[in-house]
């Protein structure tokens, strides 16, 4: 019972940093910012850089707040299939954070037991382990994005709807296929950073 105890709290210790990295990621506005400033997206779409800004705000409160479910960009048409992708998308945010609450609460408390028992030395192996996997995947973004970021969706949406055409739903000019590497960039880092403070701490409270 010991063995799958830990195995449970070391689980949901991983996947709290997982879904946390992903949610800082998705509210990152400044990397949006960052991406159409640099790409010049505002004068390619003919729109004001408020303008721009105010399309993706709408996407990002229907995304996340449930009571919104409709999708109305201000400035661009959508197709019933970019609207289901949205919609798909929403979904998952839904389960991403719904996980990040729960493997949360069990994190604090299987911390709290491992810090009253003297235990943190427990975490260095599987901190350790874990941050060897951001820098592999890295060079995996960085040898084949395109590759990747199909598989991505073939792995998590079960038809093609994330494929938009830009005739029908020409909000996908307004998120270039950059930003979304940029956000991988940004999630690999994060969880990077994580596993290593994770490392550090455990290792430096297990030899105090």
């Amino acid at each position: 019972m010991g063995r799958i105890k830990d195995s449970l709290g070391i689980l949901c210790l991983i996947l709290f940093m997982i879904t946390a990295a992903i949610g800082i990621t998705i509210w990152f506005v400044p990397l949006y910012q960052f991406t159409i400033r640099s790409q010049n997206i505002p004068e390619m779409l003919d729109l004001s850089y408020e303008r721009l800004m105010a399309n993706y705000y709408v996407l990002l409160r229907y995304l996340h707040f449930p009571w919104i479910n409709e999708l109305n960009f201000p400035d661009f048409p959508s197709s019933n299939d970019g609207l289901l992708h949205f919609y798909e998308v929403k979904r998952l945010f839904y389960v991403n954070y719904s996980v990040l609450v729960v493997s949360g609460v069990i994190t604090f408390f299987y911390l709290r037991f491992l810090k009253q028992a003297n235990r943190l030395w427990l975490l260095i192996k599987p901190f350790f382990i874990a941050s060897l996997m951001p820098p592999v995947l890295l060079m995996f973004l960085a040898i084949g994005f395109d590759q990747m970021f199909v598989l991505f969706h073939q792995v998590f949406f079960n038809n093609d709807a994330w494929l938009f055409n830009p005739a029908t739903d020409p909000i996908i000019n307004a998120l270039p296929q950059d930003f979304f590497m940029y956000c991988f960039i940004l999630f690999f880092f994060l969880i990077e950073v994580f596993f290593i403070s994770g490392y550090q701490y455990s290792k430096r409270k297990a030899f105090k």
